[in-house]
């Protein structure tokens, strides 16, 4: 499941920089990377730390994490300012940011990311905030992981209450493509999630996938590219052709097995962030859920949701293909 931003995110990045480290230029911007780095993201505020204890081996693991693009969340707090922030920071760097509108009420069944706006007018008033800020600059937005997928499963989100959130996701879809360079991807879960490709392909309908760019698939999971793609191809074909995005993070190794969901052990970086996947129908490996940031608790003493976790971090580093 994913994680509610942590309070210590970022809310934007420096342009172009050196290569190879963090310093007054910010990170590299490497070249036929379409996508932004930040250089104030957790990972690269912790190679920046670490660097200045000395700490260089773990700063130079750290950085396969920092010197790639990953996804900017924007929750309840400071959406409006964050979005307008990197995306005018990324604009000036030539390259586009990444986004995950993640405020939808009810939101994550009121497990370890429970939140969200308190009510339809709230998100309503919200969204329409987030795309008026990014206004004509380049910007990719996946749009409320698990939402759609809720509605389908044990979470409770039936009769009026899915309806309305139906509604909510597909006025968002509808907002944010009044923005001429913005794209738009709704979630649309994971392998591992036992949902019936035709029931979710109709509950996306309702939400506005006609309008929207595409899916995304396997947001804060660890399913392999491979078994994604073909998830991603049945219900491509189940939707008339729409393409998707694959969030590659923390799926290198696979998933651990079972419901080993929340900060599993032995999880690896996935395929680096990029808009060249050489897959039909596979738009982009986007890194959506921050690597290092935990799922939460987990009964084990973890950091809770969205904060960064150092150890956790340079383990998903080392393991990296």
């Amino acid at each position: 499941m994913p994680t509610a931003p942590s309070p210590g995110a970022a809310s934007g990045g420096a342009g172009t920089g050196g290569a190879g480290g963090i310093g007054p230029g910010g990170l590299a911007q490497l070249p036929g990377q379409a996508f932004y780095v930040s250089d104030r993201t957790n990972a690269a505020r912790q190679v920046t730390a670490l660097r200045g204890q000395g700490r260089t081996a773990e700063a130079d693991t750290l950085l396969r994490i920092a010197a790639q693009p990953s996804a900017q969340w924007l929750g309840e707090q400071g959406a409006r300012e964050i979005a307008e922030q990197v995306s005018k920071r990324a604009a000036e760097a030539d390259r586009t940011a990444v986004f995950v509108a993640y405020n939808i009420p009810h939101r994550d069944c009121g497990l370890y990311s429970a939140g969200g706006a308190t009510d339809a007018a709230a998100y309503r008033a919200w969204i329409s905030g987030v795309a008026e800020a990014l206004g004509d600059r380049r910007a990719w937005v996946v749009l409320e992981p698990d939402a759609v997928a809720h509605t389908l499963d044990t979470c409770g989100i039936k009769g009026d209450v899915a309806a309305e959130r139906y509604g909510l996701l597909a006025f968002a879809v509808q907002e944010l493509k009044k923005r001429p360079q913005v794209r738009v991807y709704l979630d649309a879960g994971n392998p591992g999630w036992s949902q019936d490709p035709a029931e979710l392909s109709t509950a996306l309908r309702k939400s506005g996938i006609a309008a929207a760019d595409g899916f995304a698939v396997n947001v804060a999971n660890f399913y392999a590219t491979d078994r994604n793609a073909a998830y991603g191809a049945q219900l491509s074909a189940a939707l008339g052709g729409k393409p998707f995005v694959i969030d590659t993070s923390r799926n290198g190794n696979g998933p651990l097995g079972g419901d080993a969901w929340c900060n599993p052990p032995g999880r690896a970086l996935g395929e680096r962030p990029s808009a060249d996947t050489g897959r039909p129908g596979v738009d982009a490996y986007l890194w959506i859920k921050n690597p290092g940031e935990s799922d939460g608790e987990c009964g084990r003493g973890e950091p809770r949701a969205g904060e960064f976790w150092l150890p956790y971090a340079l383990g998903l580093a080392q393991a990296a293909p």
